[in-house]
């Protein structure tokens, strides 16, 4: 299955090759890699470093280890959490700057509305609710205006677009956008509120005007062109 690597950052190399692997279907969930022994002699590595791969593999969810009857390592599907903590943690590092972060929200954010409007639950509708009800007894936490805009993400019933809700480093970018205008935090609950209920009344018309004005005002304070 796999062919010898060559010298250098050779754990890193072997995590790339099963990677690899996974993406191109010769591997799937549920799959067993083979032996430690087997891994071996078929990179061309020491079993030190073909541990410290599957350490490395295992971190990132990709594998689980067993003991046991039927112990080994088996592809697995990595955790929702740790996939968006993987991309918030690329968009942190990056040092991507708040005002392109709004501008990506604004056509993200207005783009799932649709979708949201039409698949929320009266239990995903009481979730906003009650999150604005907290928000408006601490009307400037950020991370309640955050946890307000994921869980619209997730009323779309789409893992992927919950994820994508769930990378994007809001808290932070809020909180820049409170410091430039204070009184922005009691507004925005107010907002969002009227956001919810329109996604109860299925009306994705309003909820796209008031989040285009809603967003709108952000990326003002954050200098987005």
């Amino acid at each position: 299955m796999f062919e010898p690597v060559s010298n250098g950052r050779v754990s890193t190399e072997i995590v790339d090759r099963i990677k690899t692997a996974i993406r191109g279907g010769l591997l799937a969930p549920g799959d067993q890699l083979p032996a430690e022994r087997d891994l071996t002699q078929q990179l061309g590595v020491s079993r030190v470093s073909v541990r410290d791969a599957l350490r490395m593999l295992e971190a990132n969810g990709l594998i689980e280890v067993r003991v046991g009857a039927r112990d080994g390592a088996f592809v697995t599907a990595p955790a929702p959490k740790l996939v968006g903590e993987g991309l918030a943690d690329m968009l942190l590092l990056a040092a991507v700057d708040p005002a392109q972060v709004t501008e990506a929200r604004m056509i993200f954010e207005l783009g799932i509305l649709d979708l949201a409007c039409e698949r929320a639950t009266a239990d995903d509708v009481a979730v906003l609710n009650e999150i604005c009800d907290r928000a408006e007894v601490s009307p400037y936490d950020p991370a309640l205006s955050a946890e307000f805009h994921v869980q619209l993400a997730r009323c779309t019933h789409n893992d992927a677009l919950a994820l994508l809700a769930e990378s994007l480093p809001l808290v932070s970018t809020l909180q820049r956008a409170r410091e430039v205008d204070p009184a922005a935090g009691r507004e925005g609950v107010r907002e969002h509120r009227s956001i919810a209920a329109a996604v109860a009344a299925q009306d994705s018309a309003t909820a796209r005007q008031i989040m285009t004005e809603h967003l709108g005002r952000t990326a003002a304070r954050l200098g987005a062109p």
